[in-house]
């Protein structure tokens, strides 16, 4: 079992910068991938906005290039992403994952979710 504990989100002016935390307990050194997701307001589904590997590969949505940043800290366990220049379609609820492939059965593990409002 993996649980994640998130921090970080709020209520930011656009322009305006956050940084979410996840901190990750458990079998935590089992995970394949770490990531963020977010659900806008009215839409039913979660958007992947970055991911980063065990072996540090990254990817991130084309919405968030060049302004967001996952790290991650592998000491603490802990992913961070970093949120510049936010804009309002940037609010969502962002939830941390957390994916495992481990004796060929897939595994996905959430956080509780964190608000991130970008007023206008």
């Amino acid at each position: 079992q993996v649980q994640l504990v998130e921090s970080g989100g709020g209520l930011v002016q656009v322009g305006g910068s956050l940084r979410l935390s996840c901190a990750a307990s458990g079998s935590s050194f089992t995970i394949n991938v770490m990531g963020w997701y977010r659900q806008a307001p009215g839409k039913q589904q979660r958007e992947l906005v970055a991911g980063i590997t065990s072996n540090g590969g990254i990817n991130y949505v084309d919405s968030v290039k060049g302004r967001f940043t996952i790290s991650r800290d592998s000491a603490k366990n802990t992913v961070y992403l970093q949120m510049d220049s936010l804009r309002p379609e940037d609010t969502a609820v962002y939830y941390c994952n957390a994916h495992r492939f481990l004796n060929w059965r897939a595994d996905d593990y959430w956080g509780q979710g964190t608000q991130v409002t970008v007023s206008s």
